[in-house]
């Protein structure tokens, strides 16, 4: 498998956060992709027109660290059947164009995962983050969906069983987001040459 360097976020802010914990796991399940933990999401400002140019320095370091990614995995948890305003506000920021390159996230490999203590996962709020990173022209995993409901009783010391179908969808989404990003990079190898 191609190694990647995966750009991992996590949506919440919380310490023992499950999506941090499914993020880990993720880590543990991709051991030769490297993977880069963002913490930066509660020192981000709030995003500000007027506060643009130049960028704040977390907005600097974050628009980066996406584009030395050669693909991004965000866990979020469900806030009032959306995405947290946190994680919202940081796509806020990549979704500016800085200098030339552009958005950080366009034509960016995505893939979007989320664990809640809840019967039902995190359908809404990925339902929301999708269209959020539709909107942002990145490229985003589409299938498998990965929704890890009653996450607190899902973890065995942060860990999903080897026998879990979770386990085993999660890897499948690592196995999705890695050949989305091999066809994304065949893409941009072709359309250089035609040029």
């Amino acid at each position: 498998m191609t190694p990647l360097n995966v750009l991992a976020i996590s949506g919440s802010l919380r310490r023992d956060s499950l999506n941090t914990t499914l993020l880990r796991e993720a880590e543990r399940l991709g051991p030769h992709h490297r993977f880069d933990h963002y913490d930066g999401l509660g020192r981000l400002p709030h995003f500000n027109e007027d506060e643009e140019h130049p960028a704040p320095s977390a907005v600097i370091d974050l628009r980066r660290r996406v584009q030395e990614a050669d693909a991004v995995l965000i866990a979020s948890p469900e806030y009032n059947a959306s995405i947290p305003g946190a994680l919202k506000n940081a796509l806020d920021w990549l979704s500016r164009p800085a200098g030339d390159d552009g958005p950080a996230l366009a034509l960016k490999p995505v893939a979007v995962v989320g664990a809640s203590p809840g019967p039902f996962g995190t359908v809404r709020a990925q339902l929301a983050l999708r269209q959020v990173l539709h909107k942002m022209n990145a490229r985003v995993v589409q299938q498998p969906e990965f929704l890890l409901f009653q996450a607190h009783q899902q973890f065995d010391d942060g860990r999903l069983p080897e026998d879990s179908p979770a386990r085993q969808l999660l890897c499948a989404v690592l196995d999705a987001l890695t050949q989305l990003t091999i066809s994304e990079r065949q893409q941009a190898l072709t359309g250089a040459s035609v040029h």
